[in-house]
């Protein structure tokens, strides 16, 4: 017996083949330049804000400076030393102890005290200075030249040359001499000092132990 064949399905036939889709091209991006851009105008602005703060603050101190200077007192000159420690000077009378003493003078440069025949050569130059004392305590009292001190503007102590001094004052001798109250004697004491040397101030004292006073010589 023959069975009727039943019609074969013929093969399926390849289809076209699908490919992958191509990704369309990217776009470019934009945001680094955009970035850029924001950063420059921030920097831009950061410059702008230093400079306007840099004048504010210059202004501000300028002005903080007017007014402090504004509050301060005005500064007071400064005072010389003869004022500050009120020293007297030349013909203004000083006391120490007994004595009354005014410089009325001083004479530097002097080479030689006394006469031709009788007299004495400075080792230096003399200075001679002319001062009288007046005795303001109550019972006599001893003048000695010794006693004397002169300073030059280093504070260099200089002594009074007796010998010279003797030559000096003639017959006017003030060396060891007594004086009574209220009496008042004159003479120079003698400074036997290098040349050129300026002398600023003396120390004089009514006794060797006394506390003794400045007196200014200018």
């Amino acid at each position: 017996m023959t069975y009727p064949q039943h019609p074969t399905t013929p093969p399926a036939q390849p289809g076209p083949t699908l490919s992958a889709p191509v990704p369309a091209p990217a776009k470019k991006r934009r945001w680094p330049w955009i970035l850029g851009g924001l950063v420059a105008v921030m920097l831009i602005g950061c410059i702008g804000a230093v400079a306007s703060g840099g004048d504010d603050t210059s202004g501000s101190t300028g002005t903080t400076e007017a007014t402090t200077a504004a509050k301060k007192p005005a500064a007071t000159p400064k005072k010389t030393e003869q004022a500050k420690d009120d020293t007297p000077g030349l013909n203004q009378p000083a006391a120490d102890g007994d004595f009354q003493f005014t410089v009325t003078g001083m004479k530097c440069g002097v080479s030689k005290v006394g006469s031709n025949l009788l007299g004495q050569a400075a080792q230096g130059q003399f200075c001679l200075i002319s001062v009288q004392v007046k005795n303001i305590g109550k019972e006599a009292q001893t003048f000695a030249d010794s006693a004397q001190k002169a300073y030059d503007a280093k504070k260099v102590e200089y002594s009074v040359d007796s010998s010279a001094a003797l030559y000096a004052n003639g017959d006017q001798q003030i060396l060891f001499t007594e004086v009574n109250p209220g009496n008042t004697v004159k003479g120079k004491l003698v400074f036997d000092v290098p040349k050129g040397t300026n002398l600023t101030s003396l120390e004089l004292h009514d006794s060797l132990f006394s506390g003794g006073v400045k007196v200014w010589l200018k």
